[in-house]
């Protein structure tokens, strides 16, 4: 089934022997597109320390109530890997302008490379791992000009694939929310905060509306510009 990651954000998440948190964020290969980590804010009970939890902790996604169980205790979770472990791109690119690198010794910052050629700086980063959370609202860019942006991510509850992106475009008056595939996906550039596609804006301002019901189950006319 598919399911909406937007309507996971902040849902309760219990582990096998009491409450550890809430869920914040999910972090996706970009070449996969697959779901690598669950992000989850340990709240007071950690002092809002923010850990990593693997998909294959998860049984049941769709199990009742605002709760979400995890296969593991809470001495597990507090010995899960901490976000500074494996960042996403996002934060890779705060941890460098946040650095003496940017920054030199004094008050001003000097003249750093461009964003694009800057080199990992751990062996751990990981330059495909992308924040969903990060990625919500930016432009879709075709080679005719931006159109839309990010709204929501779509993911098979088996195989915590992201299946499609969606996206919102119109205005306020006319706007509607279609979905793009992966595969129309040729890269997601950090630097311009965009997510380029090889699909025209004809085409996406002819797509099929999308919905997403309440219960954060995902319907509706999927056909991907094929």
């Amino acid at each position: 089934m598919l399911l909406s990651l937007r309507q996971l954000y902040r849902k309760k998440l219990r582990a096998s022997d009491g409450d550890i948190g809430h869920v914040e964020d999910f972090y996706f290969n970009d070449q996969q597109w697959a779901i690598r980590y669950v992000v989850a804010d340990t709240g007071s009970w950690l002092s809002g320390r923010l850990v990593l939890i693997s998909p294959h902790a998860f049984g049941n996604l769709h199990q009742n109530g605002d709760c979400l169980l995890v296969n593991l205790t809470r001495q597990q979770i507090e010995h899960s890997p901490a976000i500074e472990s494996h960042k996403p791109v996002s934060l890779q690119y705060q941890a460098y302008w946040d650095g003496v690198e940017a920054w030199g010794a004094g008050g001003f910052p000097e003249a750093p490379p461009p964003p694009h050629l800057m080199p990992s700086k751990q062996a751990s980063d990981d330059l495909h791992l992308q924040s969903t959370q990060a990625l919500s609202g930016y432009p879709i860019q075709t080679s005719e000009g931006a159109i839309g942006h990010v709204i929501d991510f779509i993911m098979d509850d088996k195989s915590w694939a992201i299946c499609h992106l969606v996206v919102e475009t119109g205005h306020w008056y006319s706007r509607k929310e279609i979905v793009i595939s992966p595969k129309h996906i040729d890269r997601i550039s950090y630097e311009e905060s965009k997510v380029f596609v090889n699909v025209t804006k004809e085409a996406i301002l002819e797509a099929p509306q999308y919905h997403v019901s309440p219960l954060g189950e995902a319907y509706g006319d999927t056909r991907n510009f094929d």
